[in-house]
């Protein structure tokens, strides 16, 4: 239940987020964004497994 993404899995999903995101983060620097699209992938599977939780309850 609390299974989190692997590390190619976690990349592959905030390629997904830098694409569907560009032209909203194109603005800050690339150091930005790579930090912001992992904060998007960390609050994504957090998320998940709070829903989880809950779904289970």
């Amino acid at each position: 239940m609390n299974q989190q993404l692997t590390v190619k899995g976690r990349k592959e999903l905030e390629a997904k987020m830098a694409t569907v995101f560009s032209e909203k983060i194109k603005g800050l620097s690339v150091e930005l964004q790579e930090i912001l699209l992992d904060d998007m992938v960390t609050a994504f599977e957090n998320r998940l497994i709070v829903f989880k939780r809950a779904e289970v309850n």
